[in-house]
């Protein structure tokens, strides 16, 4: 696994994200889109992909995830699905770029809290790079677990 420095990759994702995200709200004017994942998180090392939150109530999911899927997103396969969480993936923008679609009161919100827990604590985002630069020799499912040990316990201790 391959990860890059803050310096490496966060200003051309901050391009597409500054591109995506109006697309974005033209298809979905009434939900909170955000920046998320380790691209927008001060100094994070990462794979060098970029993710976006869409929270939406849950009389909008399904008619929101029609909507994404107009702009050549693609469910992704073989990820977590429920009634409260979608994963949507597009090779748009020659780089690896996901929207997570989120019903609005569930748990998945907690992706943006542990964003918010990281941008006030350099020492956590400092801890989560010394987990991943130390990941490299993992495979992908190996590494998706110690990393989500790491986030369930920032997020239950903060």
């Amino acid at each position: 696994m391959k990860f890059y420095s803050a310096q490496d990759y966060q200003p051309r994702l901050e391009k597409m994200v500054s591109i995506l995200i109006p697309e974005l709200k033209a298809v979905l004017p009434n939900s909170r889109i955000e920046h998320m994942g380790s691209s927008s998180i001060a100094g994070a090392v990462s794979k060098g992909d970029l993710d976006i939150f869409i929270g939406v109530s849950k009389d909008r999911f399904e008619e929101s995830l029609k909507a994404i899927k107009t702009l050549g997103f693609k469910i992704k396969e073989d990820t977590l699905r429920t009634d409260s969480l979608c994963v949507l993936t597009t090779l748009l923008f020659n780089q690896d770029v996901a929207v997570q679609l989120v019903r609005d009161g569930s748990e998945f919100e907690d992706f943006l809290r542990f964003r918010d827990l990281l941008n006030q604590d350099a020492s956590l985002v400092q801890k989560y790079n010394e987990l991943k630069l130390s990941s490299v020799d993992l495979d992908e499912a190996a590494y998706r677990l110690k990393k989500s040990a790491f986030i369930e316990k920032v997020l239950t201790q903060k």
